[in-house]
């Protein structure tokens, strides 16, 4: 009976309802980097998203199994745009059924290397330097409220997520022709933001402090103020911050190296009197 009913509704390919889809969707959310492997990476995690709507779009068990095992092939992307072409993958699914099983595949192998490049600079780099920057900096002054921005922004991310996978459902991959241009006008835009944001944190939470100051007579002449200050404000944090810059673009120095550095730096500087305590 059971083989009769699989061969009835063999090619069969149902609709899901939208709380099945943001059922599926949420599932990518929560567990993105959940099963990662070096030989299919992100898979497990696109094949847990898809299980419980593939079921419903594949009544039949034959097909559910093609599908399910189109999706356990490699996939990797940063996991806020995977919402977004996973979003396409279903419409696709729904609309198409095993005969889109190839170009599935396609679109998927096409879109993660593209979007990652943008995923990577908004996500992983851009929102975590201003917003991080901006909180950190409230932190050292003793106001909570940057820690409360990183947790409401962290919550609204969630939403974020969810949009894109809605997104993607429903415009596909006309989003990326239709709107590429617009995705890189706003990635140029987060990084001259997030520039501006390092400029502005390097300036006002890195403190160098030279101790000297020339006496001639009766003429006294602070060397930090008076001097380096006049060239430039804030000049020895810029070039401190260029010279940890490249040392990290260097093979043999690490950031634990780095830090090291920084502490042996500060501790000969005071020993010796060349770096001190910048007075209030």
């Amino acid at each position: 009976m059971t083989s009769m009913n699989n061969q009835m509704t063999r090619g069969e390919v149902k609709k899901l309802t939208e709380k099945e889809r943001k059922a599926a969707f949420r599932r990518w959310t929560f567990v993105a980097g959940l099963g990662w492997n070096y030989e299919t990476q992100q898979a497990p995690s696109v094949a847990f998203l898809m299980a419980k709507a593939l079921r419903k779009i594949y009544p039949n068990d034959d097909d559910y199994i093609e599908a399910m095992d189109n999706h356990f092939k490699y996939f990797n992307i940063t996991p806020q745009m995977g919402n977004m072409v996973l979003g396409a993958t279903l419409a696709m699914e729904e609309q198409d059924g095993l005969k889109a099983k190839e170009a599935i595949q396609n679109l998927k192998i096409s879109l993660m290397g593209p979007l990652s490049g943008v995923g990577d600079s908004l996500f992983w780099v851009l929102w975590p330097t201003i917003i991080g920057g901006i909180s950190g900096y409230m932190a050292l002054q003793g106001n909570p409220i940057g820690a409360i921005i990183w947790i409401l922004i962290s919550i609204a991310l969630y939403f974020v997520k969810m949009a894109l996978s809605n997104l993607g459902y429903s415009s596909g991959t006309k989003l990326v022709t239709t709107f590429g241009d617009k995705i890189n006008i706003l990635t140029d835009a987060a990084s001259v933001m997030g520039l501006m944001v390092v400029g502005t944190l390097i300036a006002t939470v890195i403190k160098i402090y030279i101790p000297f100051t020339f006496e001639v007579g009766k003429v006294s002449l602070p060397f930090q103020a008076e001097v380096i200050d006049k060239i430039m404000p804030a000049l020895l944090p810029m070039l401190l911050s260029a010279l940890v810059y490249w040392l990290l673009g260097k093979k043999w120095w690490s950031p634990v190296k780095v830090i090291i550095l920084l502490v042996v730096i500060s501790l000969v500087g005071a020993y010796f009197g060349i770096l001190g305590i910048q007075p209030a």
